[in-house]
C-alpha cells in the first residue's frame, strides 16, 4: 500500500481516529449478559437436537439478542474444525464423522423456532471428499420438506480444491443467499486466514453466480486487524467485480488471549462512512457497524436485499 494515512477514519474515511486496541473494549462494543426466557429456551432446544451453533462456537457478542428472539445461527459438520485461522474460536483437530441425523434436526430447530428464514454455516471439513458440501444439500432439502416458507441462508467454508464440484451442488440444492466471508484484506491472509486464499475465495462466489445469477451472494470482512483505508476499499471493488450483492463489516473482537490480538477499535463513525462508500459502490444491501456479524438481523436484511433487487429490475424495466 502506498496510503501512509491511519487506518480508519472517525467522521470520513478521509479523516483518522479510532481507540487504541489497548484500551478497554469501548462502549460502543459493550453488550449485556443474556438472561432472558427466550435465550434459554432457544439454547435448550438446540442442545435438545445435539446441534451446534456459531453463536456460542464463535463467542458471538450477539447472542443474548439473537436468542432472545429466537434466532440461532446453526452450525453443521460438528464443532472441531481442520484449520486453524488467527482470529477463531472454534476447536482445531480431527472432526468426527458425519452426523446422518443432522438435517432433519435442523428442520426440526427451524420449524420449533418458527424461523421464517434461517442461517446455516460449518467448520472447514478439508477431511472429506466434497469438503461438506452433501451435508449441506441434505440440510436444505430437510429444510425444504419440513419448513417450506422459510428462506434459506447458508454461510459456507472455501471448499479448498474441491470448489467447483462443491459450490455446484448447493447452488443446485436452491438456497437463497450464498455466503462466504473473505474476513479481511488480501495483505493480512497470511497470519489470519494461512489456510485460504482471498482470489479463490473470491471465485468461489463468482461461481456461485454462475450456476445461478439470481442467487443472492454474500461476503463479510472484519476491521480492526490492522488493514489500511486504501485496503477495504480495494476489497469492496473486487467483490463487486465478483458481483457480490450483500457486504457486511464488523469488529474483530479477540476471543482468547491464544488469538491475535486487536489492532484497533474502529470507531461507528468510521463504519457509517465505510457503509456509504460500499453502497455507492452498488451493493444491493449493506451492514456496517462494530457489531456486526454475518448473521446478525439476516432476515430483516434479507428481505431490504429483495425489495432492493425488485426496485432496480424495475428501474432497469422502465
Amino acid at each position: 500500500m502506498n496510503d501512509l494515512s491511519p487506518p480508519h477514519a472517525a467522521a470520513t474515511p478521509e479523516t483518522a481516529g479510532t481507540a487504541p486496541a489497548t484500551q478497554r473494549k469501548p462502549d460502543w462494543i459493550r453488550v449485556k449478559a443474556p438472561t432472558s426466557k427466550e435465550y434459554g429456551n432457544t439454547r435448550d432446544l438446540m442442545r435438545g437436537l445435539g446441534l451446534n451453533t456459531v453463536c456460542e462456537e464463535a463467542a458471538c457478542p450477539n447472542i443474548g439478542e439473537c436468542w432472545s428472539k429466537k434466532h440461532a445461527t446453526v452450525m453443521i459438520l460438528g464443532d472441531v474444525c481442520t484449520r486453524a485461522c488467527a482470529f477463531c474460536n472454534v476447536k482445531t483437530g480431527m472432526p468426527r464423522a458425519v452426523d446422518a441425523a443432522e438435517p432433519e434436526h435442523v428442520a426440526e430447530a427451524a420449524a420449533k423456532l418458527g424461523l421464517q428464514h434461517i442461517v446455516i454455516t460449518s467448520v472447514d471439513r478439508d477431511d472429506l471428499p466434497d469438503g461438506g458440501a452433501g451435508q449441506f444439500v441434505k440440510v436444505i432439502a430437510a429444510l425444504r420438506r419440513t419448513t417450506p416458507g422459510t428462506t434459506i441462508e447458508i454461510l459456507t467454508p472455501d471448499f479448498r480444491g474441491k470448489m467447483r464440484a462443491s459450490v455446484e451442488a448447493i447452488v443446485a440444492a436452491g438456497p437463497d443467499v450464498y455466503n462466504h466471508n473473505l474476513e479481511t484484506v488480501p495483505r493480512l491472509y497470511p497470519t489470519i486466514r494461512p489456510g485460504a486464499r482471498y482470489y479463490a475465495s473470491l471465485r468461489l462466489l463468482e461461481e456461485v453466480k454462475a450456476h445461478n445469477p439470481l442467487v443472492f451472494t454474500k461476503s463479510g470482512i472484519m476491521l480492526g486487524l490492522g488493514e489500511q483505508r486504501l485496503e477495504v476499499h480495494q476489497v469492496m471493488d473486487d467483490m463487486r467485480c465478483a458481483g457480490i450483492d450483500f457486504l457486511t463489516m464488523g469488529q474483530y473482537l479477540r476471543p482468547t488471549k491464544k488469538h491475535v490480538e486487536v489492532a484497533e477499535f474502529v470507531t461507528p463513525q468510521a463504519f457509517s462512512a465505510y457503509g456509504a462508500i460500499a453502497r455507492a459502490k452498488g451493493f444491493l444491501q449493506v451492514a456496517s457497524s462494530p457489531l456486526t456479524r454475518s448473521s446478525y438481523h439476516a432476515g430483516e436484511d434479507f428481505a431490504a436485499m429483495r425489495l432492493a433487487r425488485e426496485a432496480q429490475l424495475n428501474k432497469m424495466a422502465r
